[in-house]
């Protein structure tokens, strides 16, 4: 019972460290917000606005129906028709047009045959994601017309394939619901590991790390008290996240709040292992901030937020199955959007599990040796 009032005396200390500055207070809660709304509204794959050009060497009724599919999407934007294929790489190069639609020559006659009218999309590449999508948007407008375009006119198209789409989970494919929903792992891993790591640093440059020394307080003790007030900090963040994705940008939540907190929890204890273990080899609070950054990035960048994780080499694949954050942006991912339960989490909490149990003994035997 002894060990408990201490380490809640302990815990009451550093939160009342981490809160009687107005500015800190002021990090604690607006930060999120602004990384939710800038994350939310800027930092998005979607195009709402794509200037292309047409090369159309058919001239037919169908070749302009086709054209009046792309000018009506909302999304195409026509800023010039081309006369030959020598007008296309000034349009390319000029960064006038991120794509170039070239219609070639019969296509209203193999459409009313019933073959394969090919029409060719030249995008950009100088921003492959931009040129992707664009891609992608230029398929489905190209397959919409051909449905329409047999229909219409009562062609039997025998051995052709009607595609047909659909977006589970995200139904208008709106990259900020997968974006604000990874910001739920990132940022609370990131304040998390950032307060654990300078929790001992600070303590070391005010002078007061020898007054916690000959404290009753034992080492684990120490160690549990500085980890649980930055889990709430990340807790805390996590919420106002989560309330900013449901309520500002209307993201349904299909899943289970215990799961997912649950889930965060665990995470929260893996990444508590890693601060601490910084925080015990950091002797002053810029060692402390540097090393919390550069051991940040390579978990933001090897977890899948921005980049898939089946399109990085074998090698980083690897490294990812040691990488907490991957866990949690699946986590939520899978509770948050999918409404998955236990059974189809289940991989993952064990994953946190593992990794908490190497992180956590691992930073308590070298927090015990330091002091």
């Amino acid at each position: 019972m002894d060990m408990v009032f201490r380490i809640v005396a302990l815990i009451r200390k550093e939160l009342l460290a981490m809160l009687k500055d107005p500015r800190a207070r002021f990090l604690l809660v607006v930060p999120p917000l602004l990384q939710s709304m800038i994350f939310g509204y800027a930092a998005t794959y979607d195009l709402n606005d794509v200037p292309y050009a047409v090369l159309d060497l058919d001239h037919s009724g169908a070749s302009r129906e086709l054209i009046g599919h792309f000018d009506g999407s909302g999304v195409f934007r026509r800023v010039a028709m081309l006369r030959n294929d020598t007008d296309i790489a000034p349009q390319i190069d000029a960064q006038r047009a991120v794509v170039v639609i070239v219609i070639e020559d019969g296509f209203e006659r193999k459409l009313n045959a019933g073959d394969t009218a090919s029409v060719q999309a030249i995008a950009d590449g100088r921003n492959s994601n931009t040129a992707g999508t664009a891609q992608g948007y230029v398929s489905q407008i190209a397959q919409r017309f051909a449905e329409d375009w047999r229909e219409d006119h009562g062609i039997s198209a025998p051995g052709q394939v009607k595609l047909s789409t659909r977006a589970w989970f995200n139904p208008n494919l709106e990259t900020r619901w997968n974006m604000i929903t990874s910001m739920v792992a990132m940022i609370t891993m990131t304040m998390t590991m950032v307060l654990t790591s300078l929790s001992v640093a600070r303590e070391r440059e005010e002078g007061t790390f020898e007054q916690l020394l000959v404290t009753p307080f034992r080492p684990g003790e120490v160690m549990i008290g500085k980890a649980i007030p930055s889990m709430m900090v990340g807790l805390l963040q996590s919420t106002i996240i989560l309330l900013v994705a449901q309520f500002w940008f209307r993201i349904p939540f299909e899943g289970n709040y215990f799961l997912l907190y649950a889930g965060l929890v665990l995470f929260l204890t893996a990444v508590v292992g890693v601060g601490l273990f910084l925080s015990a080899l950091a002797l002053t609070m810029q060692q402390a901030m540097i090393s919390s950054f550069v051991t940040i990035m390579p978990f933001t960048l090897l977890s899948g937020m921005t980049t898939p994780i089946e399109n990085m080499p074998d090698v980083l694949q690897y490294l990812t199955l040691i990488n907490p954050l991957r866990y949690a942006i699946s986590i939520v991912h899978q509770v948050y959007l999918e409404g998955a339960g236990l059974a189809e989490v289940k991989y993952e909490f064990l994953a946190l599990t593992a990794i908490a149990s190497v992180t956590l003994p691992v930073s308590a035997w070298l927090f015990r040796h330091r002091l």
